[in-house]
């Protein structure tokens, strides 16, 4: 239980910091080596307490994202992301293709003061994270969490299922999922434990359970085995998905 609640204060001032400083290399107004330092990390750790923060609050956005891994025996992998963002994007399709322009764009600001001002070559702030894992150097695997500002949340919550409480791939992507909806907000899945809803609760959060788990993300997986080689595929259960082999 103090599990989730650690998890939760972390990805709450990740969101904070993310929102406030992340744009483009050459126009952040902190670098990105200070934002990934042990000693910036053991500062917003000490923030973490008993209780539930009250970070400052974001509207958070909702996406619509697809997301395929792929690895063969050769050790070639594959992690790819594609968002159309927001349904169909920017309703505009490129004439005799059906292809649907995206608009990503949504995210930018044309605010000239604002942190992810939008000009020209700049690469600003988004959600588009296909991830990897390697492990002292080697490869483990592909892997990606899609739905908007669910990214990042579910790509944390995959990686701990993976590696702190070595749920194998299929088990990683089942696990119930939360997700921080801003402010003290946080929303759980139908299938979430309900003694450590009622744990978060006494915490200081605001803890709402969801009808359905279409907004907590949806992932694939392949890891390799450092010892047999052999892949390991999981598949998300929230929505339409499936590992193929041959």
């Amino acid at each position: 239980m103090d599990t989730y609640h650690k998890q939760i204060e972390a990805m709450k001032l990740a969101y904070t910091d993310g929102k406030a400083y992340i744009t483009d290399p050459d126009d952040m107004t902190i670098s990105v080596e200070q934002l990934l330092s042990p000693e910036y990390g053991e500062t917003r750790r000490q923030e973490i307490g008993e209780e539930a923060l009250l970070p400052q609050p974001y509207d958070l956005p909702k996406g619509g994202t697809v997301y395929l891994a792929t690895a063969d025996n050769e050790g070639n992998m594959v992690s790819f992301i594609q968002s159309n963002y927001m349904g169909f994007g920017s309703g505009i399709v490129v004439p005799g293709t059906g292809i649907a322009l995206q608009n990503r764009g949504y995210d930018f600001s044309l605010d000239p003061e604002h942190i992810n001002a939008l000009k020209p070559g700049k690469k600003s702030f988004h959600t588009i994270i296909p991830g990897f894992l390697t492990k002292d150097g080697e490869a483990v695997g592909p892997f990606g969490v899609m739905g908007g500002y669910m990214q990042p949340q579910g790509h944390m919550q995959v990686v701990m299922n993976t590696i702190d409480f070595q749920l194998h791939p299929q088990a990683a992507l089942d696990a119930p999922r939360w997700q921080w909806i801003g402010g003290k907000t946080i929303q759980v899945e139908p299938n979430f434990p309900l003694d450590t809803v009622e744990n978060l609760r006494e915490r200081g959060h605001n803890i709402e359970i969801s009808l359905h788990s279409g907004t907590f993300g949806r992932g694939q997986i392949i890891w390799r085995d450092h010892v047999t080689g052999v892949l390991q595929g999981g598949t998300e259960p929230r929505t339409d998905g499936m590992v193929a082999a041959w």
